[in-house]
């Protein structure tokens, strides 16, 4: 199964994020959002970063998944992580390609059984 190399909008159609290779894994990083900027007109921060000194970093360009490596018995790729910079929690994450232009991204604590699921749809 190829890598789901590309950009891919979120469930909600916020946040655009462009899947890339780092190394042998699977990353992501944030490529566009509908609302770059905040209320005072600046680009959005990371403000909810669990490190003080990162929350001045802007949104786009934060890699917010990474460590997916390419599991074929599951057809999936598994044990990454996915940041949430709506709340500043990292969770454990898969990523599975459901057809070309649909992409199930799944974050959870602990088991995969339990968690939240959602469809990205492919932008390019």
């Amino acid at each position: 199964m190829p890598a789901p190399l590309g950009v891919w909008a979120d469930a909600q159609g916020e946040t655009q994020v462009e899947f890339y290779y780092c190394g042998e894994q699977l990353c992501g990083r944030i490529v566009g959002l509908k609302e770059p900027k905040d209320e005072n007109g600046r680009p959005r921060q990371d403000v909810h970063n669990p490190d003080p000194q990162r929350r001045a970093q802007p949104c786009l360009g934060l890699v917010v998944l990474q460590h997916l490596r390419y599991n074929p018995a599951e057809g999936r790729w598994d044990e990454g992580e996915i940041y949430d910079p709506e709340n500043g929690r990292t969770y454990s994450c898969y990523v599975r390609q459901l057809a070309a232009d649909r992409l199930e991204v799944k974050g959870y604590i602990g088991f995969a059984l339990v968690g939240r699921a959602q469809v990205w749809t492919r932008v390019r």
